[in-house]
């Protein structure tokens, strides 16, 4: 997914905020049009526009289906404490993934990692988040991504990626695809000098995502010397979206594709 040309738009879990924002009432409440992240309907919203890709999350159900879903617990869908490992799929099918952003949202069940890459592969670029908790066995995460590969792919294809917070999980998935581009996600407390060693010791590695608020010329720089892609988050207003394009990152990750896109083609 690295292009030194052109900064590439990805819609974070869809088009959620930007469509929600369209539909408030004069007290801040959600009306009708309101789009809960990771469904159907926030990916079609999404692709209204002339996106480059689409961000999503991936965990896996109790049966080792991976599913699309961001919180670690199910608490919007009325199931407080519980995860999406407590359930199967098939019971998460039955829930309302689309409710709670809209009482008139039209309902969805579970979105699988399966369905979505056979739907929206080809259409636009798709930056896959690997999800691990703290805690989480060795085995099940290594279960996950294997479950994972195996719907992607093992190689570079329509612009497909993955990204995660966790190195063993990205390391696992080298070892096992090699020719699968992987981004690792940093964090704010993440320095220059901690990407200098990641650089060294993690050269597989085809990029990294940072948050926008510690991306300087200094690491944009560097990263473009070593031929790394480099995607920032989440740039969700005029402010952050500039200095994303200034520093010419290669992904912009947003909750409001529409306004990036218009500033970049501006």
């Amino acid at each position: 997914m690295s292009n030194q040309n052109t900064c590439l738009i990805f819609a974070h879990r869809g088009a959620n905020r930007e469509a929600a924002d369209d539909c408030m009432d004069a007290g801040g409440r959600a009306m009708h049009g309101a789009i809960a992240e990771n469904t159907r309907a926030a990916f079609n919203k999404a692709l209204q526009h002339p996106i480059d890709g689409i961000e999503t999350d991936v965990q896996l159900s109790l049966d080792e289906v991976p599913v699309l879903w961001h919180d670690w617990e199910l608490d919007k869908l009325g199931h407080p404490g519980k995860c999406i490992d407590d359930f199967n799929f098939a019971q998460l099918e039955q829930m309302d993934f689309a409710g709670y952003s809209s009482p008139d949202a039209v309902s969805e069940g579970a979105l699988s990692l399966k369905e979505f890459i056979a739907t929206y592969r080809g259409r636009c670029g798709l930056d896959i988040e690997l999800k691990s908790r703290d805690g989480e066995p060795q085995q099940r995460l290594e279960s996950k991504i294997l479950q994972m590969l195996a719907i992607i792919g093992t190689s570079a294809a329509d612009g497909v990626f993955i990204s995660s917070y966790s190195l063993p999980g990205l390391i696992f998935a080298y070892q096992h695809a090699p020719d699968l581009p992987l981004y690792y996600l940093l964090s704010g407390h993440h320095t220059q000098a901690d990407i200098e060693r990641f650089l060294k010791d993690y050269s597989f590695l085809a990029g990294f995502c940072l948050p926008i608020d510690i991306h300087n010329a200094s690491i944009a720089k560097l990263l473009r010397e070593q031929g790394k892609g480099v995607g920032v988050y989440t740039c969700n207003n005029e402010q952050e979206i500039q200095k994303a394009l200034d520093l010419k990152a290669n992904i912009l990750i947003t909750d409001y594709p529409q306004l990036a896109l218009q500033m970049r083609d501006s």
